[in-house]
């Protein structure tokens, strides 16, 4: 796992959160900007899957046990398409406040996964 491309998306699913916050304190339904935001977040954990398939290939191993980041890596890359789609479906105002929950789970989820990593 690289240190700067994890803490850039911690730093991209906290600021999702907050927009997710925004909207919903602006009694808003789901729009282009939140679920945007929680697909970008998608989106980069997509690219630390590749990331962490190929780094063990260029000299960067796991310290921790491998299962644990796996099944953190396979759950937070699930848990914003997953919302994603939920708030499509569901399009009330409280959709931002799952959205808000989800990208901050995401957020301490690549924070364990980089302690487990190394």
């Amino acid at each position: 796992m690289v240190t700067w491309f994890a803490i850039m998306q911690m730093a991209v699913a906290g600021i999702a959160a907050i927009v997710c916050l925004i909207d919903y304190a602006r009694k808003r339904t789901p729009n282009d900007y939140t679920l945007g935001a929680t697909a970008l977040v998608g989106v980069l954990l997509v690219v630390q899957i590749v990331m962490a398939i190929a780094a063990p290939a260029f000299g960067n191993f796991a310290i921790g046990d491998l299962l644990e980041f796996w099944m953190y890596l396979i759950v937070a890359a699930v848990l914003p398409f997953g919302a994603a789609f939920w708030a499509l479906i569901d399009r009330r105002r409280s959709a931002h406040l799952v959205l808000m929950v989800v990208n901050l789970a995401v957020a301490v989820m690549l924070y364990r996964m980089l302690v487990i990593w190394g």
